[in-house]
C-alpha cells in the first residue's frame, strides 16, 4: 500500500527536479553572501523545513495529551489491582455484596 503512495509522489519529484534546473541565488539581505543553487534544490529544501516546522508544531501539541494517555493508564493500572484485590476479597467470602437494586 505504502509503495502505491509513495512511488508516484517520487516520481514526480524526480520529474520537478530534473524540470527546475535552472540555477537561482539564495541570499541574505543585510549581507553580501549568497549561494547558487538549482530552482528545485531551493524549493525543496524550502517545503522540507516548513514540514520540520509543522511536525515540530504537532509534536508539541501532542505532549499534553501523550501526559494524559499516561496518567490514564497509571490510573487503569491502579483500579485493576484495587479489582483484582476485590475479586480475592470475595472469593475468600471477608467481603460481603450489597444486595442488587
Amino acid at each position: 500500500m505504502r509503495v502505491l503512495i509513495t512511488f508516484p509522489l517520487l516520481v514526480l519529484l524526480i520529474l520537478f527536479a530534473l524540470s527546475n534546473g535552472d540555477p537561482v541565488k539564495i541570499g541574505l539581505w543585510p549581507t553580501d553572501v549568497g549561494i547558487v543553487v538549482p530552482v528545485s534544490v531551493a524549493v525543496m529544501v524550502g517545503m522540507a523545513g516548513a514540514f520540520l516546522v509543522g511536525a515540530l508544531f504537532v509534536w508539541i501539541g501532542a505532549l499534553g495529551q501523550r501526559r494524559r494517555a499516561r496518567r490514564a493508564e497509571a490510573r487503569v493500572r491502579v483500579l485493576d489491582q484495587q479489582l483484582e484485590t476485590l475479586k480475592a476479597r470475595i472469593s475468600q467470602g471477608s467481603v460481603t455484596m450489597p444486595p442488587p437494586g
